[in-house]
């Protein structure tokens, strides 16, 4: 089992590049056939959905655009349960399609806040696709549209998510053996 070190902890790999890379293409089709005739707007919550927003819109087959958006609500390993908007979008939603790419739904309050912010612009309709979700520590009613694993509680790292800011680059996700 591979293992890397992060900063002060070890994490063995949980979800492999391969396995990332076939989910993805699934949702992107599925999402592509959902969608087909919309024209979404992709919404890319920063830091950690970049390399899946990336990913993500290479299997995107249908006309949509992409935007992004940052929110912080972690502090080292733990979610602070407080949700900074950081940078904001510029694009007008009215009567549109949109799609919030979320790398990880933990407790689930950073997407209630994003969606009640994005609903004050008159979505037509407002989807989420998440990379991977908690399901167990999901703390608030939410509706996630598309997933691409449920995983359970442990602190991750690796494909855009990280430890105070390091293993984002990692081609995998990788799970803290503490």
């Amino acid at each position: 089992m591979e293992t890397v070190t992060v900063k002060d902890k070890t994490f063995t790999i949980s979800i492999p590049a391969e396995q990332l890379q076939a989910r993805i293409a699934e949702v992107g089709a599925q999402l592509s056939k959902d969608l087909s005739g919309k024209n979404p707007l992709f919404v890319a919550v920063l830091n950690g959905s970049f390399m899946f927003a990336a990913d993500l819109m290479r299997h995107i087959t249908i006309p949509s655009e992409i935007s992004f958006v940052r929110f912080s609500s972690y502090a080292g390993m733990e979610s602070t349960g407080k949700v900074k908007e950081l940078i904001g979008l510029s694009e007008s939603l009215e009567g549109r399609t949109v799609v919030v790419v979320e790398d990880i739904i933990d407790s689930g309050l950073t997407m209630q806040q994003l969606l009640a912010q994005l609903r004050e612009h008159n979505p037509a309709h407002l989807h989420v696709a998440s990379l991977l979700v908690k399901p167990e520590k999901v703390s608030v009613p939410l509706t996630i549209d598309y997933t691409c694993f449920n995983i359970p509680n442990d602190f991750i790292v690796g494909y855009g998510l990280d430890y105070d800011g390091y293993g984002r680059n990692l081609p995998a996700i990788y799970t803290v053996t503490e």
